[in-house]
């Protein structure tokens, strides 16, 4: 399956030829390295990625491309994503996107609060890649 990436100052993005067909998720990561390397893995799940470093910029991402599934850091710089998915889900246009936490917030209570900030799920750094798997196949149904 063929993939044309395009990446600019914060955003990169992949899209297979027959893109229709294949779940869109995006994901908001400020780190490089887990950027492409989330990037690779969501790609051999079959899965579109389109990846935002720039949690302002997160925000018109999801506007333009409606993902199907979004995969947020925590602590991002500027606007953390606990106030990200906060604002996501008061928007008519993306509070039904499901939005997963994956973040180094490993505490009963941080996962506790991020759920009731409006995550609907949430995976903990390091994380093995079949949970991160079977995380996205609960939400993509």
């Amino acid at each position: 399956m063929p993939y044309y990436v395009h990446q600019s100052d914060s955003c990169c993005v992949s899209q297979s030829v027959s893109s229709s067909t294949y779940p869109l998720i995006l994901v908001v990561e400020d780190d490089d390295d887990n950027l492409l390397l989330i990037r690779y893995v969501l790609e051999s799940f079959g899965y579109r990625f389109v990846g935002q470093k720039d949690s302002r910029k997160a925000l018109a991402t999801v506007k333009e491309y409606q993902p199907d599934l979004i995969l947020m850091d925590v602590l991002l710089p500027d606007v953390d994503g606990i106030q990200l998915v906060k604002h996501l889900k008061q928007d008519e246009i993306t509070e039904q996107i499901p939005v997963i936490a994956v973040t180094a917030l490993a505490k009963t209570e941080d996962r506790e609060s991020l759920l009731l900030a409006g995550f609907a799920d949430y995976i903990s750094k390091p994380y093995m890649l079949e949970d991160l798997e079977a995380a996205i196949r609960r939400h993509l149904r």
